[in-house]
């Protein structure tokens, strides 16, 4: 079994396994975040603001932003 690895999720440091997900990087710190990211009502960015996906795994650490959408994903499709 490998050693975890540190990574930020926001500004909370949070222990993953090596080659874990944003995603999961993300429910390690908080299981509010990773549902709403997982239905779409926010979206994870790296240390410099550059949006990435939950699938991306991650390296010792990395930094993920998890910033929370103002508008609903269907809000287009009512309009």
């Amino acid at each position: 079994m490998s050693e975890p690895v540190r990574v930020y999720v926001n500004e909370r440091p949070v222990e993953v396994e090596p080659g874990a997900t944003v995603r999961a990087a993300v429910a390690a710190a908080d299981a509010a975040l990773a549902a709403a990211l997982d239905q779409g009502r926010a979206y994870a960015t790296d240390g410099r603001g550059i949006r990435i996906g939950p699938e991306r795994t991650l390296s010792t650490g990395a930094i993920v932003r998890v910033v929370l959408a103002a508008r609903r994903p269907d809000a287009d499709a009512r309009a």
